[in-house]
């Protein structure tokens, strides 16, 4: 007579999983009326030594593909490798291995409980936040194609739950991650087929459309080998997705504006599982919101079209990359031409200029290079018995002119000024003529993360163009050294900052260009990290703490009003807490949360605090 296991308790259903055996197997198929949902049974009789070998082999194999069902080595409920049981909850009730699985997908999945999990679930801000905001998804899957995001979507629906959506799981305070039940949607190698990006020219134009997929380094080097460029940041493993969506800023902010101000259109998956192409006319809303508004939280973008720039159109620009042993009358001198720079609101636009200030111990070869030859050359000093290198506190400078008339004329001596005791340069000469594209590449840092350890981060901006005057250079040097200088202190400084604004500026004309992206007047943008180890937190966040105590407010020397971005968050994970420190008014923050409203419902796109919390 045919059992129903609908009917069994999860008991029941759970003993008799471990009571099967290869033998039997096919006689329960035939005995029971087994639940939709689970559709195999494949035992596992490998010797005791072979067994964690096995795990590893089938964690990498499997095709989740055929439903759910249970995968066990009979007799040992202890070391159940439990991949498809029906109720994720009933793992936690028997002590183990939980999670579950979706019908229909043609991609890998991951559950809690194995290492290949720990390793596919890592995002930057693990080291972190993993613990304290329980970066933890129930389920994570690397869709192959629209069709699994669409059954991702579907499955989240019915069981009310959220996706939250990463391409490289840069996102600072671990927004593109979430906690169990809910799903964490992995597009980092989804999309990455002949067909998933392409350039086409039409009329003296370039244009490229891309898939999410691909990291920045890769999108510049693809751009680069078809003589093609477009302004975008300088982490060689961010992905285009987060990217886009939160402006992608990078080098040629102030001379080409933002990577998201060049976008023509986006393809999505909409909350129903609908394609979509999104553009300024079809969706004027929603294409403004998307980028800039609550990146992650309006639906799944997989493909995005861009206009780009042709090297051909702006012959003669040039570059200097510069090094220098950190000192702080260096720094202040570098920071008196970034101040000039920014407080001059006419300054041409043909300009870009970066300072970076990195602690001792960062993976300089990464930026660099052939660096190694030259240091060994000129500091064997640096050198230990075993020929490795203690690479030293550094002042890294990027500059940038690039022409736009027929009569641009670099000004040069702007370049002798910032080069001035620099330790080294990168190429044959000390400024560069390059064609843009190779320019992108240059500015790349080729390094996935900075310093090994957790971080208290800080990105502020500002619209002051008084800083000379308010004395904000010789501040940020003391307050750098306070934390770079002192040996052996555990802590980890890269701080980065960035001339933007000005009237000529792209960032700040681009403003009303049908993107949400805050703070268009910023006239410099800084940004400083601090790592640090367990026993070393109370360090850097004391320092941060007077760093934002002295720094902004009403009485603070950088910036009047507290003003981030939503790539470099930090602070109180709850967005609409503190909405007015990513967006200008009350008018545009409640546009937004009627948009989120529109097209997120079900609060599938909610995996997290960190979003635009929708209208009610």
């Amino acid at each position: 007579m045919e059992k129903n296991t609908a009917n069994l308790t999860d008991d029941e259903l759970i003993s008799l999983y471990f009571d099967l055996d290869e033998a039997s197997a096919s006689e329960f198929d035939n005995v029971y009326i087994w639940p939709e949902d689970v559709l195999e049974f494949k035992p596992i009789t490998e010797p005791e030594d072979n067994k964690m070998d096995k795990l590893e082999k089938m964690v990498q194999q499997m095709n989740f593909s055929g439903g759910t069902g249970c995968y066990l080595w009979p007799g040992s409920s202890n070391q159940t490798l439990s991949y498809r049981i029906p109720d994720w909850r009933v793992y936690m009730e028997f002590g183990v291995r939980k999670g579950f699985e979706l019908g229909g997908i043609t991609g890998a999945q991951f559950v809690p409980g194995t290492q290949v999990y720990d390793d596919v679930k890592y995002q930057y801000a693990t080291s972190t936040y993993g613990k304290e905001r329980d970066l933890n998804p129930g389920l994570i899957v690397q869709p192959k194609t629209k069709e699994d995001v669409v059954l991702t979507l579907k499955y989240a629906k019915e069981r009310k739950i959220a996706v939250a959506i990463k391409t490289g799981g840069h996102q600072y305070s671990g927004a593109s991650s979430t906690s169990a039940p809910n799903i964490q949607l992995d597009l980092e190698n989804s999309f990455r087929g002949v067909d998933d990006r392409a350039i086409f020219q039409k009329d003296g134009k370039a244009y490229a459309r891309t898939s999410v997929s691909w990291s920045l380094g890769e999108f510049n080097a693809w751009l680069t080998e078809n003589k093609l460029f477009v302004p975008h940041g300088q982490c060689t493993e961010v992905h285009l997705g987060g990217h886009v969506q939160t402006g992608g800023y990078g080098q040629l902010a102030r001379s080409f504006g933002l990577l998201g101000d060049h976008v023509l259109s986006l393809e999505i998956v909409d909350t129903d599982g609908n394609f979509k192409e999104v553009t300024k006319a079809t969706d004027p809303d929603l294409f403004w919101a998307f980028l800039g508004g609550s990146p992650g939280n309006l639906g799944v973008l997989t493909h995005l079209t861009l206009q780009v720039h042709r090297d051909q159109d702006y012959n003669g620009s040039r570059g200097m990359k510069a090094l220098y042993f950190y000192d702080t009358e260096t720094l202040k001198r570098l920071m008196d031409i970034l101040v000039e720079m920014s407080d001059n609101d006419k300054f041409p636009r043909n300009y870009d200029l970066c300072v970076s200030v990195l602690s001792s111990a960062f993976p300089l070869l990464d930026l660099w290079p052939g660096l190694d030859e030259w240091m060994a050359r000129a500091h064997p000093e640096l050198y230990g018995k075993n020929g490795l290198i203690a690479w030293p506190r550094t002042i890294i400078v990027y500059a940038q002119w690039v022409p736009f008339e027929s009569g641009d004329v670099c000004d040069m001596s702007w370049f002798d000024r910032i080069k001035e005791g620099s330790d080294w340069i990168l190429g044959d000469s000390d400024v560069e003529e390059k064609p843009m594209s190779q320019l992108t590449g240059d500015w790349i840092f080729r390094n996935v993360r900075e310093f090994e350890h957790p971080y208290v981060k800080r990105t502020y901006t500002t619209n002051s163009r008084t800083l000379a005057k308010d004395g904000w250079a010789d501040w940020v040097v003391d307050r750098i050294d306070a934390i770079v200088r002192p040996e052996h202190n555990r802590c980890w400084l890269s701080a980065q900052l960035q001339c933007f604004g000005g009237k000529n500026s792209m960032f700040t004309r681009n403003a009303g260009n049908g993107t949400a992206y805050s703070w268009r007047d910023t006239s410099i943008g800084c940004t400083m990290d601090c790592f640090h180890t367990e026993d070393t937190k109370d360090r850097a966040e004391d320092w941060q703490k007077v760093n934002d105590q002295e720094a902004i407010g009403p009485n603070g020397i950088f910036s009047k009003e507290d003003r981030r971005v939503l790539w470099g968050s930090y602070g109180n994970w709850d967005l609409d807490a503190v909405w007015n420190c990513y967006y200008e008014d009350r008018e545009k923050y409640e546009k937004l949360q009627e948009i989120r409203k529109r097209v997120d419902p079900y609060g599938i796109f909610t995996p997290n605090p960190f979003c635009v919390k929708r209208a009610e």
